[in-house]
């Protein structure tokens, strides 16, 4: 298994009991499951747990069969940039660096992601990273541009391919497509899932797009997942 989540619990300070309660949940490499459901019902505190952003206090999250959970932030942290791509729904790109430097900026916290993207040295690493951009409709001029001066759509594009650089273990995308006309959609989601295919990666999804259920093997609401109570998250 890529991913296993067993006796999940989280709640925050002053919170009588866990609004994150999750019995048992499993991902198995390859696998795409879309985890849909209502804004503010915790599916983005979820992916912050998953990908160890926040600790998990109680319970145990295994990644890659690795007990992810009980790891400390710094190990945590170099774990994460080895095993997991993440595409954040803040998209958080350095907006004075253009979408390759971006996507090479990542690539250079591990050397596991370089070494099975191919990558062994700077210039190899821009050519992967341009390739990526370049698929997802960003060419070489647009992708010179810093960050802040791309369109909204354009910054979720650089980071997808951030996240897809290097055929993490695991792909966590928040929302990913919510800023994509249909057709930047279709063509996110279609190399997102070319991407998985190739590398064996899971991808765990969130999104209200009921449209892109069909491009996923599974499709979760978090209703069913989670059974503590509701809050904003």
């Amino acid at each position: 298994m890529v991913l296993e989540l067993d006796n999940l619990r989280y709640q925050h300070p002053g919170q009588a009991r866990p609004f994150i309660h999750i019995d048992h949940f499993a991902l198995q490499a390859g696998e795409r499951v879309l985890l849909h459901g209502p804004s503010g019902c915790g599916k983005s505190t979820l992916l912050s747990l998953v990908t160890g952003i926040r600790p998990a206090r109680d319970g145990d999250i295994r990644v890659a069969g690795k007990p992810f959970s009980a790891l400390s932030q710094r190990q945590r942290d170099a774990f994460r940039a080895d095993h997991i791509g993440v595409i954040f729904q803040a998209f958080n790109l350095l907006p004075y660096l253009n979408a390759v430097d971006n996507v090479c900026l990542s690539a250079g916290f591990s050397r596991r992601r370089c070494e099975r993207e191919g990558a062994s040295n700077n210039r190899q690493r821009r050519i992967a990273a341009q390739d990526l951009l370049s698929r997802l409709g960003l060419d070489a001029a647009t992708s010179a541009l810093p960050a802040w001066q791309l369109s909204f759509g354009q910054q979720q594009r650089v980071a997808a391919a951030r996240a897809l650089f290097g055929k993490p273990d695991l792909i966590i995308a928040d929302e990913p497509t919510s800023a994509l006309d249909a057709d930047s959609r279709d063509t996110l989601l279609a190399l997102l899932c070319e991407q998985c295919e190739q590398a064996g990666s899971a991808l765990l999804m969130v999104s209200h797009d009921s449209q892109v259920a069909d491009r996923f093997h599974r499709s979760v609401a978090f209703s069913a997942l989670n059974g503590g109570e509701h809050h904003a998250a």
